[in-house]
Parts: structure tokens; sequence; C-alpha cells
């Protein structure tokens, strides 16, 4: 991996690359492909896409981007131009978040004449009021978060057609007869689930701006092991949802991010459901379950662990928004 930095005025601009055993069709897709961000970059907390570009001839696309710098959960508005063709991906904050004033770039994945790609990430960015110390800290997460998106773009276009076959998402759901509003706050308010959740052990939560949430939570499995996972959520009231990244997965797998959202049936119900992507690491299986274990057994004792704790939480808000309504 390689990494160049040059200064032009107040503007910074800096080159990462990597190279990829991959065909560069393969690994363009992954850049293009926001939707797996969250699962393939560490960093990348939630994408949701604003304006969606054509898949096939490509164009400009709009997201808002939630990501992990410095510690810190950051969120902005991000203008990209997909060119299939050219294997490329320009792009432009819209809308940044201090102390980044502006901040630009563009993906360049280049077919290389041994068979292998080589990908090339471009910065380019200014800090408010051009602040030494604020840049300083613009380059840090900037070299942090380059290395680590090639890194985890490298592993996952390595891993080929495998990849399919590690990640799975589902869903587990419950009719409620309360208010989606009683559903929303049971879930919102995670602090609570200790005292209301029986595989919750502990829970500390600490609140951010822009509705972020950072959890870091105990679980009790049903032989009375405990199991430690730190989450990222972030919260929209407005439409009843909440999605979340673990940072700390269990060691069987290498990503995790879900969903939970609370849909107004209009006949007095509303439906809760929770929904799970995963991704599962193969040496991470064999360490946990043995050299012998297979995917489809990792696979089926996941989708067991997280549906089960999911469902027992659904199970609890409902209850909850059943006896609120009871009450009124």
């Amino acid at each position: 991996m390689a990494t160049a930095v040059s200064d032009t005025s107040a503007t910074k601009v800096t080159e990462h690359s990597v190279s990829v055993a991959a065909p560069p069709a393969d690994v363009y897709r992954l850049v293009a492909d926001v939707s797996a961000w969250p699962q393939v970059f560490g960093p990348t907390v939630h994408v949701e896409v604003l304006q969606e570009a054509d898949p096939e001839r490509g164009g400009e696309q709009t997201l808002r981007i939630w990501a992990t710098a410095e510690g810190r959960v950051k969120a902005w508005t991000s203008r990209r131009v997909l060119d299939p063709a050219a294997r490329t991906v320009v792009f432009r904050q819209v809308v940044s978040a201090p102390p980044v004033a502006s901040m630009g770039g563009e993906w360049r994945v280049e077919e290389q004449s041994d068979g292998t790609t080589r990908v090339v990430l471009l910065h380019d960015y200014r800090a408010v009021g051009d602040d030494p110390e604020a840049e300083a800290l613009i380059a840090r997460a900037v070299d942090r978060n380059s290395n680590a998106e090639l890194a985890a773009l490298k592993n996952a276009a390595e891993l080929g057609a495998n990849g399919d076959e590690l990640r799975m998402t589902f869903s587990d759901s419950e009719t409620v007869h309360g208010d989606a509003a009683d559903v929303y706050a049971f879930l919102a308010r995670a602090e609570l689930w200790p005292e209301r959740l029986p595989h919750v052990a502990r829970l500390d939560l600490a609140e951010e701006e822009g509705g972020v949430q950072r959890m870091d939570m105990d679980t009790r499995s049903p032989d009375g092991s405990l199991h430690n996972t730190t989450s990222i959520r972030v919260l929209f009231e407005d439409r009843r949802e909440i999605v979340y990244k673990q940072l700390r997965v269990p060691v069987a797998m290498s990503g995790h991010t879900g969903r939970w959202e609370i849909e107004t049936l209009g006949d007095g119900t509303v439906r809760a459901t929770s929904w799970h992507t995963v991704t599962l690491d193969p040496e991470g299986i064999r360490s946990a379950l043995g050299p012998d274990a297979t995917v489809g057994e990792a696979r089926d004792l996941v989708r067991g662990a997280l549906g089960g704790n999911s469902s027992t939480t659904l199970r609890h808000a409902r209850r909850f928004a059943e006896e609120a309504r009871a009450r009124t």
C-alpha cells in the first residue's frame, strides 16, 4: 500500500493506492455499490442514497454518509460522478462537517498488465480557517481511513465468489397493537435495556449530536456467558427507524450492521422489524467453532443467536407499547 502527500497553497492533496488480486470490474463494483460500504469499510457506519445514478451508464449520485474519524462520528453529504467505462468515481462533499471546510477526491480502478488491479484513492481538502491543528487532524483521519478502506476493499474483492456465501441478511418482526411512537421509544431508550431485557446484562450509552448513540453492551447467552459488543447507532425519529453498526463483533464475524424499522399498518397496528446483515470471517469461524466447522454451520449459529436476541427485544417492545395503549 502506497501513500503520497502534496501541498498546493491551503489545499492538501493525498494519494493512497493498493494492488488487488481481482478483476477490475469486480473491484469497481465494490466502490460503486454504496449499499455494501458499512459491511466492507470499517469507518463507514451508514450510507443513504439521496439521488441514484444509473448503475450501467453512471452519472451523478448524491449520498448522506456517517463515518468514524478520530474517534468521532461525522456526517456529511457528498455528490459522486460514476463512470463505469473509465472505472472512476469522482466525489465532492456538498456539506462538510467541521473542521473540514472542503473535501473531494477520486477513486481510480486500473487494470494492470499482470492481471491484478491497482486502486488509487485521491483526496483534496481544506480545513476551516486553514487552521494548522485542524489540518493535522484531518490529515491523520484521511490517512487512517484511506488505508483502512483500501485494505478492506482488497480483502473483499479477493474473496471473490466466496464473499456471497459469507454474507447474510435476515429479519424478524412483531405485529404490535400499540402506537409506533411507543415502540420507537422502547428501542431508542437503550440505556434502559438492562432493566427491561433479560439478555442485556450491562449497557453504557453516550449521546452525540445528530441523533448518534454509542453503545457498549454485555449480552448474556443461554449458557450464562457474557459477550461484549460496541456499536454506533443513528436514530431517525421522524421515520421511526434506527440503524446501527457494531464496531466490536464476535470472533466469527468480520462485520455486522442492522436496522430497527417501525411501519404503521393502517388497521391500528404497527409492524416492528429487526434487520441484520452479517459478514462472516472464515478464520474466525475455525477459531470459534473448530477447524472442521463449515460456513453453513456458522450461518445457522449466527442466525439463531442474533435472531433470538432481536425477537426477545421485539416481544418486550410490543408488550411495552400495548401496555401503554391500555393505560390510555
